[in-house]
């Protein structure tokens, strides 16, 4: 390295001089607890600050910054300058120069992708010396979700409810169910009738997930609130999507029928009674004239 080969090179009167000159002038600061989040497909800047003991002259300083996936054990360059040298590996790719006079060597990456998380170091030269940092890149997508009943398989006051969430990274996701009566206004969690299916990966490399909830409508009081409730690392607080379960059309019941028919019974009876005068009638008007015939 460029301040080792410095350091070995002083004389011995200016020992005390080379001994100050060491890393501990040059520090690199990272993020708090060297873990970044970002957003998929949005822009990220990986902060990365320079702490020299003098006053920075970025013609005679270099910033490189590499990166290493999660998956291979290799580290790439994403970009460098080097006094009037500058080139980014990773397409747009930047550090503001007129920022790095501040100490800020911060780098900024538009559009990132799932597969650009991972490790990425900071490095900064100040010949003769040299510091570096690392912070963990993550990646994450937020789920879009949304509730609706599947229409396919309702039958007589039976519902089947689906709580779909699609598009989000990581895997790991949870949702649940609740429901809130008109009796109680606390939200209940539901453990029973529920079928929630295997999380599906995207082309994209993001997931897709589907929860069911099964409901018999005669068992259960209209008006009653029920709730999926969603929880990603991607979202600060869980999402929650409600329904209100209304009374689906039932048969009539033996009571109903009753009232039905003594409301409508003189009708019915009006109309037979008609039906059978209007048979007589005509019955009568034919006898007569088959015996006119019969003299004839």
């Amino acid at each position: 390295m460029a301040w080792r080969a410095a350091s070995s090179a002083c004389a011995a009167p200016l020992l005390l001089w080379c001994a100050l000159m060491t890393a501990g002038d040059l520090k690199v600061e990272m993020m708090a607890r060297g873990i970044q989040a970002t957003r998929l497909n949005d822009s990220v800047t990986i902060s990365c600050k320079v702490i020299y003991s003098q006053p920075l002259n970025i013609t005679s300083m270099g910033i490189t910054w590499f990166w290493k996936s999660l998956t291979l054990d290799k580290e790439v360059k994403v970009f460098e300058f080097f006094g009037d040298h500058q080139k980014a590996f990773r397409p747009g790719a930047n550090v503001s120069l007129w920022r790095l006079k501040s100490g800020d060597a911060s780098l900024k990456l538009p559009g990132v992708q799932l597969e650009e998380a991972g490790e990425y170091r900071c490095e900064v030269v100040v010949t003769p010396l040299k510091a570096q940092g690392t912070v963990q890149l993550k990646v994450v997508a937020s789920p879009t979700s949304r509730l609706f009943q599947d229409q396919a398989v309702v039958k007589e006051n039976e519902g089947k409810y689906m709580c779909e969430s699609s598009g989000f990274y990581p895997k790991d996701i949870n949702i649940t169910w609740e429901k809130r009566t008109q009796k109680s206004p606390h939200h209940i969690v539901i453990s029973e009738n529920i079928i929630t299916g295997p999380t599906i990966k995207n082309m994209d490399g993001t997931f897709n997930i589907t929860s069911y909830l099964k409901l018999n409508s005669s068992q259960e009081d209209p008006g009653t609130v029920y709730r999926c409730v969603i929880q990603h690392e991607s979202l600060h607080t869980p999402v929650s999507i409600d329904f209100i379960l209304t009374a689906l059309r039932q048969s009539l019941s033996e009571p109903e029928k009753t009232d039905i028919f003594s409301t409508y019974g003189w009708l019915i009876s009006f109309i037979a009674a008609g039906l059978i005068l209007l048979i007589v009638l005509i019955h009568w008007k034919k006898v007569p004239l088959r015996e006119e015939e019969g003299r004839n």
